[in-house]
């Protein structure tokens, strides 16, 4: 897109790859050769998020998660590699005439999305080499009653967990930003707006990872802080819905599958932001927090938004890699099945945890209230 004959770094680009491919690998060996509570073969078992002190040694034993712990920092790794080379590549490698200011918008957001990768992977890979010096070194980081904080590890992990968000989510907006236009037969409305929202989105991302801790006991300005700050970062967001929607506004738009896809994520992924501002009020975050409101509005993000982006890209760019078509017929089917399914799932999910589901349980008595009316109260 920027007439580069390669990356800046070719070695360094495959490097980047094969030590990600092998921090995958890594994980998945945990199913063979990794020893938990069940025995050999277990599978790390400390959830995504990985809250210490579940993932001290007295509480998690065997090798299984040091294999989850070696597997992230390789693939991290791997990611920032990747990240300097597409840094380097944009900002050095631009054929003559291609200024930034005439870059495709899908080469500015994953720009974008390179840095954000270089604040974010740092704060993740210190926080697993210190847990793994928890484990075999006594360092007692996030070992509760030896003086440390379980707090710090939740500090780390969202340093890193919510700015990822964001890192998934803007290859999808790229995807979107490429579909629309050429589906509406218009050029991108407002892209100086467009470029500047990305941007926005990449600053301010950084400052909000503490709006997942809001009940772990911080003071009220911090509250306040990342409150405010999780409300701000949906203003660029929100310029870039209005600009997807101005560019549709009046073009003759053609309802092509990838389009399909677009349209679905435009609705979703409004959905998913309403909610997100709703979670960045304390008050009610304090109430839905470990909720099923929470797990409902995380799909809506990273399914209902990136998942039908990717879908889209695939039907769009498919026939530029391969030179064939895939079948109009079975991609509407496919878009109409996986949008009314999504809906059917999640939707009843925001009810659910209105009503005091929590998640992360593995079963629930009976009697809670949580299988009747929305308006039925929870019983004591």
């Amino acid at each position: 897109m920027i007439g580069a004959r390669d990356m800046a770094f070719p070695r360094l680009n495959a490097f980047g790859f094969w030590i990600f491919l092998f921090g995958g690998i890594l994980l998945y060996f945990s199913y063979v050769a990794g020893e938990g509570l069940a025995g050999h073969g277990s599978a790390p078992d400390v959830g995504w998020f990985a809250y210490a002190p579940l993932t001290e040694r007295a509480f998690s034993r065997g090798t299984s998660t040091d294999y989850w712990i070696l597997s992230i920092i390789l693939a991290g790794i791997g990611t920032t590699a990747s990240a300097i080379n597409t840094i380097a590549t944009i900002i050095s490698m631009r054929c003559k005439g291609m200024t930034l200011g005439r870059m495709p918008l899908f080469v500015w957001l994953m720009l974008v999305v390179s840095s954000m990768v270089l604040f974010a992977m740092p704060p993740l890979t210190a926080g697993q080499i210190m847990l793994l010096l928890d484990r075999y070194l006594g360092a007692h980081f996030f070992d509760t009653q030896a003086g440390g904080s379980a707090v710090l590890w939740q500090h780390f992990f969202w340093l890193f967990g919510h700015p990822e968000v964001y890192i998934l989510m803007l290859p999808g907006f790229a995807c979107a930003s490429e579909i629309i236009p050429v589906f509406s037969r218009k050029p991108m409305f407002g892209r100086p707006a467009m470029i500047g929202a990305t941007i926005g989105i990449g600053m301010v991302s950084t400052s909000v990872w503490a709006h997942h801790m809001f009940s772990v006991g911080m003071s009220a300005s911090s509250n306040i802080f990342f409150a405010a700050s999780s409300m701000v970062v949906g203003i660029p967001t929100g310029i870039k819905i209005f600009n997807w929607l101005g560019t549709m506004y009046g073009g003759k738009i053609r309802f092509a599958t990838p389009m399909l896809f677009c349209i679905a994520f435009l609705f979703q992924f409004l959905i998913a932001g309403l909610t997100g501002i709703m979670l960045a009020v304390t008050p009610f975050d304090w109430q839905v927090t470990d909720s099923y409101f929470v797990v409902a509005h995380f799909h809506y993000v990273l399914l209902g938004g990136l998942m039908f982006t990717l879908f889209g890209a695939i039907y769009y760019w498919f026939p530029k890699a391969t030179g064939k078509m895939l079948s109009e017929t079975l991609g509407k089917w496919h878009f109409w099945l996986l949008v009314i399914g999504f809906h059917l799932t999640f939707d009843t999910l925001h009810f659910a945890g209105l009503m005091g589901m929590p998640r992360r349980v593995y079963t629930y008595a009976a009697g809670r209230g949580w299988m009747g009316s929305i308006w039925s109260q929870p019983s004591a």
